[in-house]
């Protein structure tokens, strides 16, 4: 079974959270949510209070796994300021798909992950990006990286994300069967 986490910090933003997490979930993957604090216990940027399956620092992680960082502000700033997360992405950076959305990028760009790589983010935060190609489409493949734009695009990134775990057909199979369409 493939294995995903998701990494959360204060101020992250829901619903580009729990898209990728209701996504893989119901393809049949081993999702985690993973708190980058020393508690469980996180709140969204609106309020919406949540109770990850761990922490960073009592989770033994799968490099091959895939690794999603959600957005938000200021939960893309607790993810960046994340010394554990920092190192756990450089180490796996090359070998497995890491995917951020919204304003999650720049945690990616200041690890130096993205140069030359296309990618895209939410806009206001293209200067963080370092390196990268910024383009402006919602979601972006790039080699083993995934970037999306926003709460808008949370939906598309967390099928983009399953169509390159598992296959194309499997993700559109979901996408119809959850009446997503995209535009």
């Amino acid at each position: 079974m493939k294995t995903a986490y998701v990494f959360f910090a204060n101020g992250f933003e829901e619903v580009e959270a729990l898209a990728p997490v209701d996504v893989l979930r119901r393809a049949g993957l081993d999702v985690k949510m993973i708190a980058v604090s020393t508690t469980k216990q996180v709140i969204g940027a609106h309020g919406v209070c949540l109770l990850c399956d761990a922490t960073i620092k009592e989770t033994t992680f799968l490099e091959e796994a895939t690794y999603i960082l959600p957005g938000g502000m200021p939960g893309a700033q607790g993810l960046k300021d994340s010394k554990e997360l920092a190192d756990l992405l450089c180490r796996v950076a090359g070998k497995t798909y890491i995917a951020a959305i919204c304003a999650a990028p720049m945690v990616l760009g200041g690890l130096q992950l993205l140069k030359g790589k296309k990618a895209t983010c939410y806009p206001g935060f293209e200067s963080y990006l370092e390196g990268a190609n910024v383009v402006a489409d919602k979601v972006v493949v790039d080699g083993l990286f995934i970037t999306g734009k926003g709460p808008g695009a949370a939906l598309e990134f967390a099928l983009t994300i399953l169509a390159q775990l598992t296959s194309p057909a499997e993700a559109e199979e979901l996408r119809k069967g959850m009446i997503v369409s995209y535009g």
